[in-house]
């Protein structure tokens, strides 16, 4: 009878823990993530240098560096249904699970639920908050893009109180992370979807539906005229605004291709960068 007590009092005390520390429970089963896509060269290292090739499956730990090669993919999923698509030539890890996402360099598409709270990305001297939404986010040594493509996210350089931006769907911040943010470009969802290997090279992510919504919302505006097709694409891997024959299929991890708004685009030359602060 005493030993049935001690059981009642014990699974008592645990239920306990678990309805007044739910946060510290989820965050511990958030510190690691699965490996749930490798295409060719996808490495696991950690800070002495020593790497393996990555296998589907595999655990990836806090602060372990997850490294694509040329022609390259990967994937890892979070425990809170957090997906991380890597393009090549892309570097990062993470601490705190995903409240300290880092992109080291390249690219990445990050598919954050609601659930995800906290969940935020580094890159250089810019970050994001991206819990609830999808974006991509690109980063090399002076030069960064962010693109939400649905929900809504806000950009902030650390450090630097004010200088935020939130992001709406369909919209893109980029140009140097040194210097201060500018304003949001509207760029084409529909053909970022059908053009970005991170979604041809991948099974659709959960938020297709939502994405897909926002991209109707995108061709009624262009049915109206507030929203205008045009030709020019921004290239990862540069501020380079470039001319471009639509028909042609994409070529790149990550272009993206702008739509005209009277005040948003005008400045945008076809052959140069645009002016940033």
């Amino acid at each position: 009878m005493n030993r049935q007590l001690c059981l009642f009092v014990f699974i008592t005390v645990i239920a306990s823990l678990a309805m007044w520390f739910p946060s510290q429970l989820d965050a511990a089963s958030t510190n690691e993530a699965r490996v749930t896509r490798v295409k060719n060269q996808v490495q696991l290292g950690n800070s002495k240098n020593i790497a393996r090739s990555a296998s589907v499956n595999d655990i990836v730990r806090e602060q372990t560096i997850v490294r694509t090669g040329n022609g390259s993919r990967g994937e890892v999923t979070f425990s809170d249904e957090t997906v991380v698509r890597l393009a090549a030539h892309t570097v990062f890890d993470f601490n705190q699970g995903t409240r300290g996402l880092n992109l080291g360099e390249g690219a990445v598409l990050i598919q954050a639920p609601k659930e995800a709270n906290g969940a935020k990305i580094r890159a250089g001297s810019v970050a994001a908050a991206v819990a609830d939404t999808t974006i991509m986010i690109e980063y090399h040594p002076g030069f960064y893009k962010f693109l939400v493509l649905e929900g809504t996210a806000r950009i902030y350089r650390p450090g630097h109180l004010g200088d935020s931006v939130l992001v709406s769907p369909g919209q893109m911040v980029f140009g140097n992370p040194e210097s201060a943010l500018s304003d949001p470009v509207d760029v084409d969802i529909e053909r970022f979807m059908k053009t970005s290997r991170f979604i041809t090279d991948f099974p659709p992510l959960r938020s297709a539906k939502s994405i897909a919504a926002e991209s109707q919302k995108q061709q009624h505006e262009k049915s109206t005229k507030n929203l205008v097709d045009t030709n020019l694409v921004i290239f990862g891997g540069g501020t380079q605004v470039s001319v471009t024959d639509q028909g042609q299929p994409g070529t790149a991890d990550h272009k993206t291709a702008a739509l005209a708004t009277p005040h948003r685009l005008q400045s945008l030359s076809p052959n140069a960068a645009p002016t940033l602060p």
